[in-house]
């Protein structure tokens, strides 16, 4: 285990330092088998007047890692990610193998639209659209008249 800042010798500086040197100096794929942890990614729901929105946060995936699914009401949203990684140096190979995956359901109110689903990845969100039908957007008020 390892500890962020150490004080040797009433210094915390030169641990703290050290530590990000060390951090730095590593490869993406060293940290992640060796530091990370991959966590179920956080999501926000929003409703607006037209449609609800899901908007998960999962940094460093490709559009193609995910899969979205609709079955009988349910929305579920997954990832699978495998990371190989070889390296040959004189008589030594290396080879360090990751895997990551998630995978979030959500049940979908009977008021939205399912044939008007969509999805954009960008900068490491995934933005779920899901349309409200016709009958159940809000209304704007309307006066009745008294006859």
């Amino acid at each position: 285990m390892r500890t962020l800042a150490k004080i040797h010798n009433g210094n915390p500086t030169r641990s703290l330092s050290s530590w990000m040197d060390d951090w730095f100096s590593r490869d993406f794929n060293t940290l992640l088998n060796e530091n990370a942890r991959w966590t179920t990614p956080s999501v926000n729901i929003k409703e607006t007047d037209d449609h609800f929105g899901l908007e998960v946060a999962a940094p460093g995936l490709k559009k193609s890692d995910f899969n979205i699914e609709l079955d009988n009401g349910l929305l579920t949203i997954s990832s699978e990610k495998k990371v190989e990684d070889t390296q040959e140096e004189g008589h030594y190979t290396r080879k360090e193998y990751s895997y990551q995956s998630f995978k979030r359901t959500f049940t979908l109110p009977d008021s939205v639209d399912a044939a008007g689903i969509s999805a954009v990845y960008e900068d490491g969100i995934l933005n779920v659209v899901l349309p409200k039908k016709e009958e159940a957007k809000t209304q704007p008020p309307k006066n009745i008249e008294i006859k």
